[in-house]
């Protein structure tokens, strides 16, 4: 029987968040989601993030309020 339990790591101990389902002595397998010396990705947005010439290209031949358009569509799928 293979049961999957979420824990974490710390200080030499692994710490399961739930209980298992086993009270005798039970092979394991740690695998380790992260790597902490990794310094993690941000995740921050900025204006560099984005690029409005294609939503523009589209748009460029649209007679109307994009607004409009929307609510349209909206009220369409309901």
């Amino acid at each position: 029987m293979l049961v999957a339990v979420e824990g974490i790591y710390q200080n030499g101990q692994v710490y399961l968040h739930d209980k298992v389902p086993f009270e005798n002595e039970t092979k394991v397998i740690v695998t380790f989601l992260e790597d902490p010396t990794k310094k993690p990705e941000s995740k921050r947005l900025t204006m560099n993030n984005f690029s409005f010439r294609k939503p523009r290209d589209v748009l460029k031949d649209h007679k109307g309020s994009l607004s409009d358009e929307v609510i349209k569509k909206r009220r369409e799928s309901l």
